[in-house]
This record gives structure tokens, sequence and C-alpha cells, in this order.
């Protein structure tokens, strides 16, 4: 999984534009004679490798090796998914051993479009056959995938979905439908009239957004006012959480629920149990950790709606390489099985 040189390293190192690199290693023309040889030694001295030369070693050992890139969001540090993803991509790893796959890992360290459009240039220029994508959803995203599908390189989206960028199948839950069925739950704790916040960690992460229409789109079918339904952004952040609960706590004296769309549950029910409101306000949330198993055995959390984050790493990367190879994928990357688990049964 180690960083190669790529067309941006050379121009870079040559102090040229990627364009005049593409042109020198391709043998094209209006490059100046200096410019050409001082490209074409920084790319011997790299051992760059051109498209055109790993398809002539392809050739000539048979098996065509595949090289597959993995982009993850920044909001994965020191939380469970990014843990169990990168054991999912171990685990395909593994498995496409002897398959000759190779798989490149990058992530972001912010929630800057740009910085996602960037590595996903890194990793084309690296060679890449198929991309397993998981970022937030933003018009140049899904522009730069819509690119790169006309180069031939295809995408699989996980765990949070860019629709309109041309990829070749969304894998993870059913987001809408888990919104519905946390709903679903919320409505057996509460009765309409009274209050409920809804916390999302940011609306450009298309998972989140479905939840949250889900669950409108639930309790409005069951009852419950729009009205009396708030929505905030906490950015999955600790503090955010913190003052984001508190606020609505203070504001809104008839609030009975909150629905944990987002990261930083933690941060939620240490508001609840400051207010002396544990048990009175019910709070249900996605995913399964020990800490969440903790919040639910002493009834700070009344249910959870989990994840399958080690499946969401492998599947990506077992399908892109049977649609590489055999033009084989599934209709549908959907889990079947939405799970609710509570204090019971965890």
């Amino acid at each position: 999984m180690g960083k190669k040189p790529t067309i941006q390293t050379i121009a870079d190192l040559a102090g040229v534009s990627r364009g005049t690199v593409d042109r020198v290693l391709n043998n094209r023309s209006y490059v100046k004679a200096e410019v050409r040889d001082r490209v074409l030694k920084i790319a011997r001295d790299l051992g760059y490798e051109s498209p055109r030369e790993m398809h002539l070693r392809e050739q000539e050992t048979g098996i065509r090796p595949l090289r597959l890139g993995v982009l993850l969001p920044n909001w994965g540090f020191g939380h469970q998914f990014l843990d169990e993803v990168k054991q999912g991509i171990a685990e395909a790893q593994t498995e496409l051993e002897d398959a000759r796959v190779e798989i490149l890992i990058r992530q972001c360290k912010t929630e800057l479009p740009e910085e996602a459009v960037s590595l996903l240039r890194e990793l084309v220029d690296l060679g890449v056959d198929g991309l397993s994508v998981c970022v937030f959803q933003d018009q140049s995203i899904e522009k730069e995938l819509l690119a790169v599908k006309e180069r031939g390189v295809p995408c699989v989206t996980f765990n949070t979905d860019l629709p309109d960028s041309g990829r070749l199948l969304f894998v993870g839950e059913d987001i809408r439908k888990s919104g519905r069925l946390a709903a679903q739950m919320m409505s057996k704790s509460i009765r309409p009239g009274e209050q409920i916040l809804i916390a999302l960690g940011n609306r450009k992460f298309e998972g989140h957004r479905l939840r949250m229409l889900g669950f409108r789109e639930r309790m409005k079918e069951l009852g419950f006012p729009e009205e009396d339904i708030f929505i905030e952004e906490t950015f999955n952040d600790y503090s955010t959480t913190l003052h984001v609960v508190s606020e609505a706590i203070r504001q809104h004296p008839d609030l009975r629920g909150i629905y944990m769309a987002n990261l930083s549950v933690i941060a939620c029910t240490e508001v609840v149990r400051a207010y002396n409101l544990t048990g009175k306000i019910h709070v249900i949330c996605h995913d399964i950790n020990d800490g969440i198993r903790h919040l639910m055995r002493t009834g700070m959390i009344d249910y959870t709606i989990p994840q399958d984050f080690v499946r969401q790493g492998r599947e990506p990367l077992i399908w892109l390489t049977n649609y590489l190879r055999k033009k084989n994928l599934p209709d549908a990357g959907f889990f079947a099985g939405l799970q609710i688990l509570c204090s019971e049964n965890i």
C-alpha cells in the first residue's frame, strides 16, 4: 500500500504542469527539448511506469493484475467506523491475494471538496482500475467521479452514497429505511405533540441526509406534526453536540425524543443526564460499540440500529474485482435485514 510515483509527482519535481508531463510521456509535440529530457530523466529515476508499459508487462505475465483505490472520509479517526472498515479492506486483500489485486488507501483529513478531488486524482494517476469511495456529497466530487468513469475507471460507493457520480453500485444499509425504522421505534416512546430533536453530523453526507428524510417521512405518517421536529448539525463533534443538545433542551421544554443520526452519542447522553432527564427524553441512535452497549444497559439509550462496517469495507473490493474480471455485479448492494438492538438483546 506504499505510495508510487504519479504524473503529479513528476510535474512537481520538474517544475512543469501535469499536462506537460502527459505530453512528454505520450511523445506528443510542443515541448522544449530540455524540458522533455528533464521530465524523462525524473520519470526514469522514480521508476514511473506508464499505462502502456503496465499493459505490456501484464501481457507477459498472464493474469492482469488489478489496482483498486479506497477513499475514506475524515470523520473516521478514533471511531469504530475506520477500524472496522479497514478490517474489511484487510479481509478483502487476503481473499484477493492470489488474484493479483493491490489495494491503495487514501483518507481525507478535512471536509474540503478539493481535498477529496485531489486524492481521487492521485489514485487515478497511480493507475487504479476501480475505486471504492465513502465521502460526503458535493457536486465537484461527483463531477470528478463522472470524469473518472469516462476514463474507464468504475466506482462503488459505500456507507454514504454519491447518487449523481455515475457509480456502479452503492454498498450498505438501506439508509432511508433505517431512518424510517428509527421513527417507528421513537413513536413507541413518545406521543404526538411532544417534541423531537434530529441531530445530524453534516447534511452533505448523503447517509445522514437520507436518515433524516426517512425519519421525518415516517413520523409524519404516524401523526407527529413536522413543526415539532427540530434538525441541527453537529459535524460529528463532541463539543458541538454538547451545545446543540443543551440548547434544544433549554429552548424546547416539551422535548421528549432525540434521534442521533450521527456520531458523538456519548455527548448527547451526558447532557440528558446533566439535566436529570434520563428516561424522560428517549434517545435512538445508530451503530454498536462498547460505549453504546453501556449506555443501553444504563437506560441512557433506548434503541440502536447497527451497521456492518467490516462488510462495507470488504464488499466493494470483492465486487469491483468480479466486475473488472468477469463483468459480474449484483443488482443492488443493500444489506438485507435491518436490526434493532436494545438493552435486552445486545
